[in-house]
């Protein structure tokens, strides 16, 4: 019988490194590095990403980040920007929420960053104004205008008429 080496199932690596609420330490992009925000998730380790230069790029998620650090569409995350494919770029860092408020602060993030801007807060709201419908325009019967009027006839009207089911034959109505 073999000896027992193994370190386990898969079992060992749940609940381990829960280290989500310790504060990291800040990172801040240098030459060759751009920050972006992820506007669309491709597949297969690839993501589309707006870069704040004005660019939309094509980036690719390093295997260190993979199945450990998820990317979601609309976070902010720190490419590092190739010399030789200027519209292609690797995700160097994801940023959580707290962490691209506080690079906001500091004045590295444009003010649309989050998309919660002003101009973008107002574009997506949809506003009614209130109509006055006439009272009867001519040759239209109130019912149109008037639910609870054509509910009320209808039951008015089967009330009015003799209790008999038999009479099924399409009445109308």
């Amino acid at each position: 019988m073999p000896k027992n080496k193994g370190k386990g199932g898969k079992n060992r690596r749940r609940g381990k490194n829960e280290n989500d609420k310790l504060k990291r330490e800040l990172i801040f992009k240098e030459d060759g590095q751009e920050y972006a925000q992820v506007s669309k998730m491709m597949g297969n380790g690839w993501i589309s990403a707006l870069c704040f230069d004005g660019k939309s790029r094509l980036c690719h998620i390093r295997g260190k980040m993979r199945k450990k650090v998820w990317v979601n569409p609309t976070d902010i995350v720190l490419i590092g920007l190739r010399d030789f494919q200027d519209n292609k770029a690797d995700v160097i860092y994801k940023y959580a929420a707290e962490e691209a408020r506080t690079l906001k602060a500091y004045g590295e993030l444009p003010d649309g960053a989050f998309g919660d801007s002003e101009a973008t807060k107002d574009d997506n709201l949809i506003s009614f104004e209130h109509a006055q419908l006439p009272d009867e325009p001519d040759g239209m019967p109130d019912e149109i205008y008037d639910e609870k009027v054509v509910v009320q006839r209808f039951i008015s009207d089967t009330e009015s008429e003799d209790d008999s089911d038999d009479n099924i034959e399409g009445e109308n109505i």
